[in-house]
């Protein structure tokens, strides 16, 4: 089977890439940069951008499946930016999977897409998507989820996954920027810190994503739906930030910063970044709610409609980190 991925030279793209590789799939990448290890191991790579229309459509030529993985995240830049990679390039995705006769499209979404700054705590996927989104990246991914469920249909079958916070060997964005914030001595506890929130480690992201094609493949009923994913194990979000942390060799998180301090050095660091055109990352409202707020969700529906399972529990998968840590560590 044939396989065109978005995003394979990133985290969950590249582990992607290489489970489905290891399953017999003929795998293409499709990325804005070149990234030699994909073709190392027997992908062909494809360079373009998604807002490109007609470079995404002779990309996507004699595909069978797409999992639409690539978007643009962060907390800064413009949301024009945003808006071409997460919704202009998802248009072009399923444009492209139309006029290619393309039967399935997989896309990975994301939990903050209903995030709107309140505590969720056990909600399943009937949570509406906030009239106001927080940020750009969460406002632009549920416009993209929005298309891909409405694109559902006989000729072409579409879902979209929904994991959360997602940790593991290869991160390259979520875990190291914490990390290097702790080394400099920048981060802060925030609040009375006994939020939970859900977790997701790489390896069941990547199932996740191999049970929704099965079960698209075999079961059109389970098409037009987004399902959250998680490894179902909800943790105190700082106290699994100074496990990553002590996994990194440092010491746990012992400074704290009351809500409301936090926010408004937030509100400031956002102007600062508006007046002066800066794109670097910082402390935005929206980060300092996710670091607040509990958000952890019901995958129910993932596991009866996908078969899906996570098999790496948090105790595994921090294991796994701290194994790859040290490794690093001592090469």
């Amino acid at each position: 089977m044939k396989a065109f991925i978005t995003g394979g030279g990133g985290f969950i793209g590249y582990a992607l890439a290489c489970e489905l590789v290891k399953r017999g799939f003929k795998v293409t990448s499709f990325s804005r940069n070149d990234y030699p290890s994909l073709q190392e191991i027997g992908i062909n790579t494809k360079k373009g951008d998604l807002s490109d229309a007609n470079s995404v459509l002779k990309a996507c030529e004699h595909m069978d499946i797409i999992f639409h993985v690539a978007a643009k995240a962060g907390l800064s830049g413009h949301y024009r930016d945003y808006f071409r990679t997460n919704v202009t390039g998802t248009s072009n995705i399923i444009q492209a999977c139309k006029i290619n006769k393309i039967k399935y499209l997989v896309y990975t979404s994301s939990a903050s897409v209903v995030f709107d700054g309140s505590d969720i705590e056990g909600s399943d996927e009937s949570l509406p998507y906030p009239a106001l989104p927080l940020s750009y990246y969460t406002g632009t991914k549920a416009l993209a989820e929005e298309l891909i469920l409405k694109a559902n249909s006989p000729a072409l079958r579409t879902l979209a996954l929904r994991p959360h916070l997602v940790y593991g060997p290869g991160d390259n964005h979520l875990f190291p920027r914490i990390i290097s914030r702790a080394k400099t001595g920048k981060l802060r506890r925030i609040g009375n810190c006994i939020n939970k929130v859900d977790v997701t480690y790489i390896d069941n992201v990547v199932m996740a994503h191999i049970n929704a094609a099965r079960a698209m493949i075999n079961n059109p009923s389970v098409t037009g739906e987004a399902y959250f994913i998680t490894n179902g194990e909800p943790v105190l979000l700082w106290g699994f930030l100074d496990m990553i942390l002590q996994a990194s060799g440092l010491e746990p998180l012992k400074k704290r910063v009351p809500v409301r301090t936090a926010i408004m050095i937030a509100h400031m660091s956002e102007a600062f970044q508006k007046i002066f055109l800066n794109d670097q990352e910082t402390l935005t409202p929206f980060l300092v709610s996710e670091l607040t707020s509990s958000h952890w969700f019901d995958i129910s529906k993932a596991r009866r409609l996908l078969n899906y399972n996570p098999e790496i529990s948090n105790i595994e998968g921090l294991k796994r980190m701290a194994e790859h840590i040290n490794y690093f560590n001592k090469n």
